[in-house]
């Protein structure tokens, strides 16, 4: 198998995973929105979105869903199927819609429209994304008080996917230390080789920088 990826947020996430599982895929770095470049990914993926994961039969594109075949095909927990799998679908879900939504907001503005240059920051925007990721954050963080992970005794791929935009902390500029167990069970990700430098001995060009 091949994974198709980038540096951005769900592309990173992909790779942390593989790496982390050791899954048995070659890594191409790829650019389906690059010049010319569209109509070789469309078949792949038709939103022309990162990653994807080419195998036999069809391409499977989505995160969560390469999360979870990787996850399968290594035999592992990491994509739980037992009593906690509700429970890890539960973080995933919540995740999405609440904290990874709102750090995506802040990194938008701040990160993303800067590196591409893409416009100005969108101070109301950004003062939503700040409003929502304070009240996630603060349900997380009291949800963490009480745990070292997020399911179980045990790191998940709930833990990555909620944290999937925290990498990208050092532009989005998100007040993770006013969350002291947050910021804890985010330290804990940071020691894991495979999430804190997923691209190690890979072909990926840098990101463009944001402008100071």
């Amino acid at each position: 198998m091949k994974l198709l990826f980038s540096r951005n947020p769900n592309p990173r996430l992909a790779v942390a995973v593989a790496r982390h599982l050791d899954a048995k895929v070659e890594f191409e770095f790829a650019a389906p929105l690059a010049p010319g470049q569209s109509e070789r990914y469309r078949a792949l993926n038709p939103n022309l979105l990162l990653p994807i994961l080419l195998g036999p039969g069809k391409s499977l594109w989505e995160t969560d869903a390469i999360a979870c075949r990787l996850s399968r095909d290594a035999r592992s927990d990491f994509w739980r199927t037992d009593d906690d799998e509700p429970e890890m679908m539960q973080w995933l879900s919540w995740g999405k819609e609440n904290f990874a939504r709102a750090c995506d907001m802040v990194h938008f503005e701040r990160g993303t429209k800067q590196r591409y240059r893409l416009g100005p920051v969108d101070q109301p925007q950004l003062e939503e994304g700040l409003r929502r990721f304070g009240k996630a954050a603060a349900l997380l963080d009291a949800e963490l008080s009480g745990r070292g992970w997020l399911v179980g005794d045990s790191m998940s791929y709930a833990d990555f996917r909620m944290a999937a935009f925290l990498p990208f902390n050092d532009v989005a500029g998100l007040p993770l230390n006013d969350y002291p167990s947050v910021e804890r069970w985010y330290r804990q990700l940071e020691e894991i080789d495979a999430w804190r430098d997923p691209f190690k001995g890979l072909e990926a060009p840098a990101l463009p920088p944001v402008p100071v």
